[in-house]
Formats: structure tokens, sequence, C-alpha cells
């Protein structure tokens, strides 16, 4: 079966947050302000020490925020650290106590639309495990899957849409933990439909989400396109 991979850049081995940033997000998603320290400063470049403000990968968008009151322009992995680059004349230094603050409806509506998007695909690919998905996009209004496919997937639509929006009604328990806290690898499960490698941004329960739409496009030749949107 073909799985997510919205997987996040593994770190160097070291037990978890020793030398690599904290990702709070991962404790506590629904966190929207922390207190840390700067760690390292390279022009308009900063590291910290702990952080809940969630950088772009494997499809879903960064945070938006600020960092001891200067507005987060670009949020970016590199290993196992999070860099923020800040405005310029920012000021900070090493050892500095900053206060992070997340836009929090915006990290609501990018964990909920992951969350849909991720249940989106497992149906499609239990339904077809020859479906193969070669790209996907998570914003806060909309997110897509991209599969390579020859056929029309609009037919399954139906099914599809009804089957996510069931378990989004039943407000089913979303578990995410370590798989390897070593190399934070991580992975988010429900109970009896699909356990998936993952380090995004997750809700607790389904019922979260609130309900979903689903809209067939074809952007090219040979593929084809699920856009998931809130009802």
């Amino acid at each position: 079966m073909v799985r997510c991979a919205w997987i996040l850049p593994a770190g160097d081995g070291a037990p978890y947050g020793a030398t690599m940033t904290y990702k709070v997000f991962w404790e506590d998603s629904y966190r929207t302000s922390l207190t840390t320290t700067v760690v390292a400063v390279s022009g308009v470049d900063v590291t910290l020490a702990e952080t809940i403000f969630f950088a772009f990968s494997g499809g879903q968008e960064s945070d938006r925020g600020s960092i001891g009151g200067h507005e987060v322009v670009e949020a970016r992995w590199e290993g196992g650290d999070l860099v923020y680059s800040l405005v310029p004349d920012h000021g900070l230094a090493p050892g500095d106590a900053v206060a992070i603050e997340i836009d929090a409806e915006r990290r609501s509506r990018l964990a909920r639309l992951h969350m849909a998007t991720e249940i989106v695909l497992e149906l499609f690919t239990l339904e077809d495990a020859n479906l193969v998905k070669v790209g996907a996009h998570i914003g806060v209004d909309r997110a897509r899957i991209d599969f390579s496919c020859d056929e029309l997937l609009t037919p399954r639509l139906g099914a599809i849409e009804s089957a996510v929006n069931s378990m989004i009604a039943d407000d089913l328990e979303i578990i995410s933990a370590f798989s390897d806290e070593a190399a934070e690898r991580r992975f988010w499960e429900i109970a009896g439909f699909a356990r998936v490698p993952c380090s995004g941004t997750h809700p607790e329960r389904t019922g979260e989400i609130g309900p979903v739409s689903l809209r067939r496009r074809n952007p090219g030749k040979g593929k084809e396109r699920v856009e998931i949107t809130f009802a």
C-alpha cells in the first residue's frame, strides 16, 4: 500500500532534543505561544532551543507568526534544526529570551486540513493499491493530492467523500507519536484504520476536522488531482 510521504527530515541520531531544536509542536500541536532561548544567530537567521513554529515540509505550509516581536519571514528545516529568517536588524543574540507567537487560526486550519488529506489518501489507496501519489500541498483553505493516473477519479469521489466525513462524524481518536525517537521519526494512527509515517501537526480527534468536500481536477496528461476543502 502507498503510504503518506509527509515525513520531515530525520535528525542526526542524537537523543531527541539533545542537540537539535526541541519541537514542542509534537508534544502540543494546540500551543500558540512559548518563551524560549535563542541558540544561534547568523544575519537574519536564528535558531532556538525550543519551538512551536512549524516549518514547511512535505507539502504542509509553514505557520505564521513572530519571534521576539519580529515577523518570521521564512521558516525552514536544516537537518534536525528549524531555522527562522526574521526581518533585518532584529537585534537578537544567542542567549536572549524570546517569546514565540503563532497564528492560532492558521495552525488549526492547517492541522485539520492536513489530517483530512491524509485520511483521503489512505481511503484512495485502500481502495486501489496501485494508485500512486506524486504530489501534495496543504494550505489553510484547500489541500490537494496529485496521483499518477490515466483514468478519471470522478466516479470514486462520492464514496471517498462519504467515507471521510463518516470518520469525521465518528470523532475517532488520532494518536501522534514517535516510531523512532532518536531519529525523530513519527506517525499518526487511527485504530482499526491506518498507522502512517508522518511528522506534521494533527488534531487529537477526527471530529475536530469538520465536514470536507472533494473535487476532481486534471493538472495534466496522466495525472489526476483531488482537492479537499472545508465544506
